[in-house]
């Protein structure tokens, strides 16, 4: 008696499913999806990288945030009807259509419950315009953060250009027009 057995070796991950993974896995744990962090967590060659994020958002599963920073774009299932209903007894009716194959959700809230749920709502909405602010800040300050930098490089050749272009006499007259020439000699 022989028995045969196959084994059928796991469909190969493709370089965009890597690529997607890396950035869901550093949302996860609230890190910021550059470039540079998705090649090093992949173990891909940049060129890959950069030619898989710009496909995921043509594709509409990323969005570009900045120059090389990317984030998840979030997807739902379609949006169900909801109401809330002040009943004459002072109760409070919370209906919610149910999804295909679902049934729709019906709560029937004390007045009590309804501002406990009311409270967490708004607490929900408050961390949302937190984390949301949060980010915009985070992502202004990354690119004043680079302008700078390049307004750094920009002045550093600038001071070499007057350095070189400068003979005595100008330097001299600098000197005299109150100018502190260490900036330049630096």
């Amino acid at each position: 008696m022989t028995t045969e057995t196959t084994t059928s070796a796991a469909p190969a991950i493709t370089s965009t499913q890597r690529i997607f993974d890396a950035v869901r896995d550093l949302r996860e744990v609230d890190q910021i999806a550059t470039r540079e962090t998705v090649a090093e967590l992949t173990g891909l060659k940049m060129a890959i990288v950069d030619d898989r994020l710009r496909a995921l958002v043509d594709d509409g599963k990323l969005k570009r945030l900045l120059r090389g920073v990317y984030e998840l774009v979030e997807t739902y299932p379609q949006t169900r009807n909801i109401s809330k209903t002040i009943l004459d007894s002072g109760y409070v009716m919370i209906e919610i259509a149910g999804r295909k194959d679902e049934p729709d959700i019906v709560l029937h809230l004390t007045p009590s419950e309804d501002r406990a749920l009311s409270m967490l709502s708004v607490g929900a909405a408050g961390q949302a315009i937190l984390i949301n602010s949060t980010n915009q800040h985070l992502f202004l300050a990354t690119e004043l953060a680079a302008k700078v930098e390049a307004q750094g490089r920009e002045l550093k050749a600038m001071r070499e250009l007057l350095r070189e272009k400068l003979d005595t006499r100008q330097m001299e007259l600098l000197l005299h027009a109150g100018q502190d020439l260490s900036s330049v000699a630096e």
